[in-house]
């Protein structure tokens, strides 16, 4: 039986012909779907754009002239800066505090990147290290962002803080403390505060539909709404806590996974998304939504070493985060093919069994999804952009331009 997948595979086989692999690839009608649903999922608030999850500045450019999005969310100030003085965007703000002192220099040192570019803070020491950068006096206005704790802590006291679930970001958790740095934030000459970020990674970053396993699912699940609950309560009493010193311009939060969950809260005004736009591997644990697969790469057949094997050149795409088989690439095309317990994904070789492995000769290609979104265009200078059966354009990505930034 011919299946989607299968008239997948022969469209980008199709539209790549003459490309030798290992390559990468965005289906453009994928892309566009995938942007048309998220603004859908936001109900009316703009989406800024995670830069980490595209790390292509043609790809941001054709996101962000899509309806529904604005503004660019980048990950470090040097990073900032580039898009900025290439015109992708006039609206950055760093979804991470910096400690670059040269990049920080030279936003204190421009009129024009100081009212683009908002600084996220956490601490005082955050700006203690700014003033030892550049005066207050002898600077522009520096433009902040106070980053609000979103990990829940279901114990009380000293107790809350040893349960954490949620990534380890800001020190800030209570609404008292965020009312707190907000007025010492408005105390120190050279600075405006005119935002407040929350990113729900227990919510957003974590699938809960995790495949073969119905009972962690469940706990998931479980978790997320309770966590839900609590933070609606504490980031609207943060937000008032905040508005009591600084008259705020934005409360931005959310990611792909929890969209339409956090544009239903009335404290928030904008989201953040990105990685929905190329769908990857992670996506598919989650139940609310899961976007088109948009973004691949082809690895050639090399060898076929015995029945039911087929090895392929390179492979070893690995993504951040726990070492454990959730970051693997994950080989799509064609259907019915899997990685082997004992190498995975290899940094020369990948060995693929599965029945589809067998029909493989060499010579011929193997898709993979990468398991997260923008590490994919680490590994590769180019991305071809791909409309129907053949490629429209090819574009750098961050690392073609010489952009590497971590």
């Amino acid at each position: 039986m011919v299946t989607d997948r299968d008239d997948l595979r022969r469209r980008l086989d199709r539209a790549t012909a003459h490309l030798e692999p290992p390559f990468a690839v965005v289906d453009l009608d994928a892309f566009d779907a995938n942007a048309a649903a998220l603004a859908r999922r936001a109900a009316g608030k703009p989406i800024r754009i995670a830069s980490k999850s595209l790390r292509c500045r043609p790809l941001l450019r054709r996101a962000l002239g899509r309806p529904g999005w604005r503004g660019v969310m980048a990950y470090t100030a040097a990073e900032a800066i580039w898009l900025v003085r290439a015109g992708v965007t006039d609206d950055v703000l760093l979804g991470y505090p910096t400690t670059d002192r040269a990049a920080l220099a030279e936003v204190a040192a421009d009129p024009d990147l100081a009212a683009t570019i908002c600084l996220m803070v956490d601490s005082i020491a955050h700006l203690d290290l700014v003033d030892t950068v550049a005066a207050p006096g002898r600077r522009a206005e520096l433009r902040v962002c106070l980053d609000l704790d979103a990990s829940w802590r279901p114990l009380p006291g000293r107790l809350g803080s040893r349960m954490h679930v949620g990534a380890y970001r800001s020190p800030v958790h209570s609404a008292a403390a965020a009312g707190a740095l907000a007025a010492a934030i408005a105390g120190r000459p050279g600075f405006r505060l005119v935002g407040l970020m929350s990113y729900e990674a227990q919510i957003a970053g974590l699938g809960d539909a995790p495949p073969g396993q119905a009972v962690r699912g469940a706990a998931i699940r479980l978790l997320q709404r309770r966590s839900y609950r609590e933070l609606l309560r504490r980031r609207a009493a943060a937000v008032a806590a905040v508005r009591e010193h600084a008259d705020l311009e934005f409360v931005n939060g959310g990611g792909t996974g929890s969209l339409a969950l956090t544009a239903a809260d009335p404290a928030v005004t904008e989201l953040t998304a990105g990685s929905g736009l190329y769908g990857p591997v992670l996506f598919d644990a989650y139940r609310a939504w899961r976007p088109t697969p948009a973004a691949f790469f082809a690895l050639p057949v090399v060898r076929r070493p015995g029945a039911g094997v087929a090895t392929l050149l390179g492979g070893g795409w690995i993504a951040s985060g726990p070492a454990e088989r959730s970051r693997l690439p994950r080989p799509w095309l064609p259907p019915g093919l899997r990685l082997t317990r004992t190498e995975g994904a290899g940094e020369v070789q990948t060995p693929v069994t599965g029945a589809a492995a067998d029909a493989l000769r060499v010579g011929d290609r193997v898709w993979f999804r990468h398991a997260k979104a923008g590490e994919l265009a680490e590994h590769v200078e180019e991305i071809h952009l791909v409309a129907g059966d053949r490629v429209v354009e090819t574009v750098p990505t961050y690392r073609g331009e010489g952009g590497s930034f971590l």
